[in-house]
């Protein structure tokens, strides 16, 4: 396993129950059983806050601990768009993100294909989350 996959999953201060989110999703990865909350306080299409709880393997850990880190005071728009890209990152194809969410390329990258769903689950919770 990657080391680097350990030292983001580590990281957990937004590991959490956010009382007063605007937005929340559950979700479970059918494949290997990975199960995930996360809830977002929204305001003026702008995420503030994230806080997630999961039972997951240390990829899926890794990919929602990068996230939590990353969406907040971005809009809702652009993290739709980065989600929509971050899929590719596992594909043969250039893919464009902002400059910020470079450290997914780390992890949503195709040596850790066989972990493709536990990586985007996270990222398909807050889609979820957010009903887009």
């Amino acid at each position: 396993m990657d080391l680097r996959i350990l030292e983001i999953a580590s990281y957990t201060e937004h590991n959490k129950i956010i009382e007063n989110f605007t937005h929340k999703s559950k979700n479970k990865n059918p494949l290997c059983g990975d199960e995930m909350e996360i809830s977002l306080v929204v305001t003026n299409d702008v995420i503030k806050d994230m806080g997630y709880q999961c039972k997951s393997c240390i990829y899926c850990q890794a990919s929602v601990s990068l996230l939590s880190r990353k969406v907040k005071d971005k809009s809702v728009e652009e993290i739709k768009d980065f989600i929509t890209n971050g899929e590719k990152l596992f594909d043969d194809v250039k893919v464009n993100i902002e400059k910020h969410w470079n450290d997914f390329k780390e992890i949503l990258d195709k040596k850790n294909l066989s972990r493709k769903e536990c990586l985007l689950l996270p990222l398909k919770t807050v889609l979820k989350a957010l009903k887009i």
